[in-house]
């Protein structure tokens, strides 16, 4: 059973994510919250697999909100629900550690495939949020010096694991390309994230492209030659 938390300031929203939710036998709703301090307190005392978490609310909006609640419980899952298409917003998100990022014209089925793909520890993006980050990093320097000093310590075998992991591809499908078992994948991915000191997927991607690792639109960039 997945419990997830609901938080958004417009109680008929609320009502409507909760009828989403229970729709479901598989899920449950582990509580609801109007604002970013009651859904900090909410995370802290249910401690939910998902929250899903509106952005612009009164007093702490849902970036901040989402910070402190995986501060406070690291098993929660994060997926940011909003209106406002606006890149800043969407990359401060990430930042935080949310694990997705849909907005809130999705169909109840989508979101519904949203919560399992996270709490299955996957991340989810809406396809022209990803398709914006790529391009957003496509226009910075690649700075390969502090990539290849942060991520000497992984093997080429968990390097090119992250480099799927920046395309958005899945466990399954990387064990796919890879030639490996699904269970392999979920190793390297949990050693690429210790090695690297990050919380999960999302993390990883961001690191990949601000590092340079990945290239938008080109293959992973392959470690350099020892001098």
């Amino acid at each position: 059973m997945i419990s997830v938390a609901i938080v958004d300031d417009q109680p008929l929203i609320r009502a409507g994510l909760r009828m989403i939710v229970e729709s479901q036998p598989d899920l449950r709703v582990a509580g609801e919250a109007e604002d970013g301090v009651a859904a900090v307190a909410l995370a802290r005392d249910r401690q939910p697999d998902v929250m899903l978490m509106d952005i612009r609310m009164p007093g702490i909006d849902g970036v901040a909100a989402a910070g402190s609640v995986l501060g406070d419980s690291p098993h929660t899952r994060v997926i940011m629900l909003t209106t406002f298409d606006v890149d800043r917003v969407i990359y401060d998100s990430l930042r935080a550690g949310a694990s997705g990022f849909l907005f809130k014209d999705v169909t109840p089925e989508q979101l519904i495939a949203a919560i399992r793909i996270v709490a299955a520890g996957e991340m989810l993006l809406a396809p022209s949020v990803t398709r914006r980050l790529v391009e957003s990093f496509a226009r910075r320097p690649a700075l390969i010096a502090d990539a290849d000093a942060a991520l000497g310590a992984l093997t080429d075998r968990e390097r090119e694991v992250l480099g799927q992991l920046a395309r958005g591809l899945s466990n399954l499908e990387i064990a796919v390309r890879l030639h490996v078992s699904e269970g392999t994948v979920k190793t390297h991915v949990s050693r690429v994230l210790a090695k690297l000191g990050l919380r999960d997927r999302v993390q990883a991607v961001i690191a990949a492209y601000e590092s340079g690792v990945v290239a938008p639109g080109g293959a992973p960039r392959p470690p350099m030659s020892p001098p």
